[in-house]
């Protein structure tokens, strides 16, 4: 009986292994399958996610119970759609975060996913960028680099485009591979002649579907949570940036918010 059950445990241990080290063959001789997971965000929320063309939701989405392959994932709002072809890693949820505008080239997001191995590795469109992780300057893109596992904040910058901060976190035993678009800023007027403005500009918070409206440190969901403010605060307008507009709220507080749900006062 004690053989017996020491053989047992034997076996279970040897499972174990096989299960952690050789999905193929717990696929094969076990008939365990392999999933993938996604994650889909964007801003504005509330967008419709297909899959392969099959409509599966809406943003905020996730779902852990995918095959593992490559997926053509579609992300629509009214007039603004985006869509890529996506490859799935085995036990890994893959996330993607979009800011969605019916102009393209004003549109901006990226693509978080965890292969084996050990670092980072960014990719960028347009390429050239510059990237830098925990506030040190690392190269430009494409760029791969070893990096401690824990927790990471990313800053990918280039020439007459915004800036794109993404904060994730590095597993051990994992490489972070990111994926990045950038938005292009808006023209540089520095030597064009204007006439001078003597009224602020401001905007208005509309109606949203959680009824306040986040500002954040920075022009995209990644920005962290800074202040809130309600539907029919006056913010004063700073900047327009693309999908973001940067403002000052009554206390001085500056941040960015989305255009979506401010609209500008008439002077």
């Amino acid at each position: 009986m004690k053989k017996t059950l020491i053989w047992i445990l034997v076996l279970i241990s040897l499972t174990a292994l096989l299960l952690r080290f050789s999905s193929k063959w717990a696929e094969t001789f076990l008939g365990i399958k392999q999933t993938s997971g996604i994650s889909v965000l964007s801003q504005p929320s509330e967008a419709i996610v297909y899959l392969d063309n099959e409509e599966v939701g809406k943003t905020p989405y996730e779902t852990k119970n995918l095959d593992v392959k490559t997926y053509t994932v579609k992300i629509q709002k009214d007039k603004a759609i985006w869509e890529r072809k996506i490859q799935l890693t085995a036990g890994v949820v893959t996330v993607v975060n979009r800011d969605l505008v019916s102009d393209l080239q004003s549109g901006a997001g990226e693509i978080l996913t965890l292969e084996k191995g050990k670092g980072i590795t960014v990719i960028s469109n347009p390429t050239g960028a510059d990237v830098e992780v925990d506030g040190k300057v690392l190269g430009k893109t494409p760029l791969s680099v070893d990096l401690e596992a824990g927790e990471h904040t990313l800053l990918v910058s280039n020439t007459n485009y915004l800036k794109r901060s993404i904060r994730a976190n590095l597993p051990p035993g994992f490489n972070l591979a990111v994926s990045v678009d950038l938005a292009l800023s808006e023209a540089d007027l520095t030597s064009v002649a204007t006439p001078v403005i003597t009224q602020t500009a401001e905007v208005s918070v509309k109606q949203t579907p959680t009824g306040f409206l986040r500002v954040r440190d920075k022009p995209n969901l990644s920005g962290k949570e800074i202040a809130q403010v309600k539907p029919g605060d006056i913010l004063v307008l700073l900047e327009e940036q693309g999908a973001w507009d940067r403002v000052r709220l009554a206390d001085g507080t500056e941040g960015f918010v989305s255009v979506t749900y401010v609209e500008k006062k008439k002077p």
